[in-house]
C-alpha cells in the first residue's frame, strides 16, 4: 500500500514538474513588478453590529464599549454615565489593499477581523469605518453586510465549529476617497523586478525587449532589476509602452529548488534538481509504553485501603527498514523520481532522507523546508 502511494505522490511530482518543463514561454506581465505600480495597504477600527448573541463580552473587552459610546455620541445620542452590555456588537479591524490607479468613487473589497472575544461575526453589518494608510490619511470608508468564513453551532454537551467564523470579508465594501497622487505619465524610464531573482531571465528579459522594440531601450542592472528608457521608444505615453510591452513572452530560468512541507507531508521538487550516486538506509525505531494501573482493595471487612498499583509495560520495537539501497546518479528529473521511488517509503520518511542525502552533499539543489 505504501510503495503504490509513494509512487502515485512522486509520478504526481514528476507530472507536475515535467509541465513546468513543457511549458511555453511566460509573458513579461507574469515575471515582474513595474516600478511605481504597486497597491497600498489600508487599515482601520470599526465595529460589526446586528450580531445573534455572538459578540463581544463587553466585560472582557471594554474598547468596544468605548467606541460604541463615541460613534452614539457622534451621531447625537448621549450616553454619558449609561452601561451598555448588548452581545451583539463586536470591535473589528478592517483591512484593504488599495489597488494602484484607483480613482475616487471605486469600490474595493475589505477583510473583517474581531480583535475581542467575538464567537463568530456571522450575519453582522460593519459600520462606517475610515480606512487610513502608513501616512495617516483616510483614503477609503468602508461598509456593508460581513460574509462570514466559517459558523459555529453549540449546545449543552458539544460545539462545532467549522472555518473561522471571527472572520470575514464584505466584497466591494469600501469606497475610495482619496486618490494616490502619482503622475505615471510624466515617466521617462521605468524599471522592471523581478519577482524571482535570477541573472539569466534578466538577460533574457532585456533581449526580448530590445528585439520588440528594435531598439536598445532596456538594460539589465542586475538579477533582479531592468530598466527600460520610455521617452527612446516614442510613444505616446508611459502606459502604450507598457501594454506593449508586458505581453512580451519569454522562457525563465529557475533555479533548482526542493520544498518540503513538513506539516502535509508535500514534496515539490524542480526541474533541475539533480542527485549524486548515494547510497541510503533506512528504518523506524518505535517505542511504546502503555500504562494498566490495578486497583487492589483488601478482603471483605479486613482493615486496610484501597489503593492503585501502577503497572507499566515498556517495549521497543525496530522495523526491518529498506536495507542498503543505490540511488544511481540522475541526470534528469525521471531519473531521480524513479531512484527515489525505488526506496519504497512514506512521504515523511521520504523528507528524512531528502534532508540526509543533502547533508551528505549529494542532492544538488536548494532545500526548503517550511
Amino acid at each position: 500500500m505504501i510503495n503504490r502511494t509513494i509512487t502515485a505522490l512522486l509520478a504526481t511530482f514528476f507530472a507536475i514538474s515535467a509541465s513546468f518543463a513543457a511549458a511555453s514561454p511566460v509573458r513579461i506581465k507574469d515575471l515582474v513588478e513595474f516600478d511605481g505600480v504597486r497597491g497600498n495597504d489600508l487599515v482601520g477600527y470599526g465595529l460589526v453590529v446586528g450580531l445573534n448573541g455572538s459578540g463581544d463580552g463587553l466585560r472582557n473587552a471594554p474598547f468596544t464599549e468605548e467606541i460604541m459610546q463615541n460613534m452614539l455620541e457622534r451621531l447625537g445620542v448621549n450616553v454619558t454615565g449609561e452601561q451598555f452590555r448588548p452581545k451583539n456588537v463586536a470591535a473589528v479591524f478592517v483591512t484593504a489593499t488599495l489597488p494602484p490607479f484607483a480613482r475616487s468613487g471605486s469600490q474595493i473589497d475589505v477583510t473583517v477581523s474581531a480583535i475581542g472575544d467575538a464567537k463568530s461575526l456571522l450575519g453582522g453589518t460593519l459600520v462606517m469605518t475610515p480606512l487610513t494608510a502608513a501616512d495617516g490619511q483616510i483614503y477609503a470608508v468602508a461598509q456593508g453586510t460581513i460574509i462570514a468564513g466559517g459558523v459555529t453551532a453549540e449546545g449543552d454537551g458539544a460545539t462545532v465549529t467549522q472555518g473561522v467564523p471571527t472572520a470575514g470579508s464584505v466584497p466591494s465594501g469600501a469606497r475610495v476617497e482619496r486618490e494616490v497622487a502619482f503622475d505615471f505619465s510624466s515617466l521617462r524610464s521605468m524599471r522592471l523586478a523581478l519577482r524571482t531573482q535570477d541573472f539569466t531571465t534578466a538577460n533574457r528579459i532585456e533581449q526580448a525587449i530590445n528585439a520588440a522594440f528594435g531598439a536598445p531601450i532596456a538594460r539589465m542592472l542586475d538579477g533582479g532589476t531592468v530598466q527600460v528608457n520610455i521617452a527612446a521608444t516614442g510613444s505616446r505615453s508611459p502606459a502604450h509602452v507598457l501594454s506593449r510591452l508586458e505581453n512580451i513572452s519569454v522562457e525563465p530560468q529557475r533555479r533548482a529548488k526542493v520544498v518540503v512541507d513538513q506539516r502535509s507531508g508535500t514534496i515539490v521538487m524542480g526541474e533541475d534538481v539533480r542527485i549524486s550516486r548515494v547510497a541510503v538506509s533506512q528504518g523506524n525505531l518505535t517505542i511504546r509504553i502503555e500504562e494498566r494501573p490495578i486497583v487492589v482493595q483488601p478482603n471483605p471487612f479486613a482493615p486496610g485501603d484501597t489503593v492503585i498499583v501502577p503497572d507499566t509495560n515498556a517495549e521497543i520495537i525496530e522495523e526491518p527498514g529498506t536495507g542498503l539501497a543505490e540511488i544511481t546518479g540522475g541526470t534528469s528529473l525521471s531519473e531521480v523520481v524513479a531512484g527515489l521511488n525505488a526506496l519504497g517509503v512514506s512521504p515523511y520518511d521520504m523528507i528524512d532522507i531528502l534532508k540526509s542525502i543533502k547533508a551528505a552533499g549529494a542532492l544538488h539543489a536548494e532545500f526548503i523546508i517550511r
